[in-house]
């Protein structure tokens, strides 16, 4: 199932009532292209009193979607009952959610339940950036035996983000992307904006990245959605959104561009040589000023020197078009290799 691109999945957060569910898939199916109608059945909230899912009913309702609409279906399961319901009710896809995938014990009792049942399963990240659990969750389920595997970018939970419901940390998902460049890698705009208002700019920014396609919530009158309604829109809408979109070619086409492009990374192979060379030298200076420190009883970390540098950093990276957040992390980095350098010539004695 999971060859084509793009791929897209939609529909509402939550199946909140029968007509509801019906008539998104319906409006959906008549604006938009999508490969796969999801829904919420069973809502795993943060908090009790929330308003949880429909439960096992929702199953039913989405078989009658199918039947009408052609439409597949997929939902969220986060445990073995779950699953065998799904089952039971000819549910398309199934997907680990966040929260799911942060358990290793949840995912593996998963696993177990899907032990000789061919379907294809998506895999959310976890809520925390950690690829460990990630990778994790993707081989408990291949172990299981099931072979169709796709992944899903919906952000990380991150203390102090207030760009996004869930900041997306992309360089994550990329490093995710490249363990896995085999497996569809989709994104969850829905859930990194938290709000509507940006899901066409986060969209996009996947696809130049060479995402396989999204997964967005959609719902037939999205401000009076039981959960999650800032960041759904309705069928038409996502219509107009999906048709703005550009998606872009892995390669070049023609030998013109292969040959121009390739060029242009043998210029870029050239200079990340040089980059490692000079780091290199770098960190020998950082060794020579090691033994200086060490023989003069100096402290390693000098503040006002590392602020001194900084300041000439930002003030030549703004001329060459450098960001500060880009030069902030990347000389973060060498400054904390630097200091790794002089600490084991500075303590090469101690055992």
């Amino acid at each position: 199932m999971f060859t084509k691109r793009p791929f897209i999945i939609a529909g509402p957060c939550s199946a909140e009532t029968q007509e509801q569910l019906m008539q998104t898939a319906i409006n959906l199916k008549s604006n938009t292209n999508i490969d796969l109608f999801r829904a919420g059945i069973w809502k795993p909230r943060t908090r009790p009193g929330q308003f949880e899912g429909v439960g096992k009913v929702g199953l039913q309702w989405l078989q009658q979607v199918k039947n009408e609409t052609g439409l597949a279906t997929t939902i969220e399961v986060a445990n073995t009952v779950q699953v065998d319901e799904a089952l039971k009710h000819n549910i398309d896809v199934l997907w680990l959610g966040a929260r799911t995938v942060a358990n290793p014990f949840s995912v593996q009792e998963i696993a177990t339940a899907l032990q000789g049942v061919n379907i294809p399963i998506l895999i959310k990240n976890p809520t925390n950036p950690d690829l460990e659990l990630w990778t994790g969750a993707v081989e408990r389920i291949s172990k299981a035996g099931i072979t169709n595997i796709g992944l899903v970018h919906r952000g990380f939970s991150v203390y102090g983000n207030d760009e996004y419901r869930n900041a997306p940390m992309w360089h994550l998902a990329i490093e995710m992307k490249r363990r896995h460049p085999e497996k569809m890698f989709l994104c969850d705009p829905s859930h990194i904006a938290g709000n509507r208002n940006i899901l066409q700019a986060i969209s996009q920014k996947s696809i130049d990245l060479n995402y396989d396609g999204l997964m967005i919530e959609s719902h037939i009158s999205p401000d009076n959605a039981w959960s999650d309604a800032k960041q759904q829109i309705t069928p038409n809408i996502l219509g107009s959104l999906l048709a703005k979109l550009i998606w872009r070619n892995e390669f070049a086409e023609c030998n013109e561009d292969k040959n121009l492009l390739e060029n242009l990374r043998q210029s870029i192979n050239l200079l990340d040589d040089e980059l490692i060379q000079l780091l290199g030298k770098r960190m020998k200076i950082a060794d020579t000023i090691g033994r200086f420190k060490k023989d003069n009883n100096i402290t390693i970390l000098q503040t006002s020197r590392w602020n001194e540098i900084l300041l000439k950093i930002f003030s030549k990276g703004e001329e060459l078009g450098l960001s500060k957040e880009f030069l902030t992390k990347y000389f973060d980095a060498v400054h904390m290799e630097s200091i790794n350098h002089q600490n084991k010539v500075m303590n090469d004695d101690i055992q």
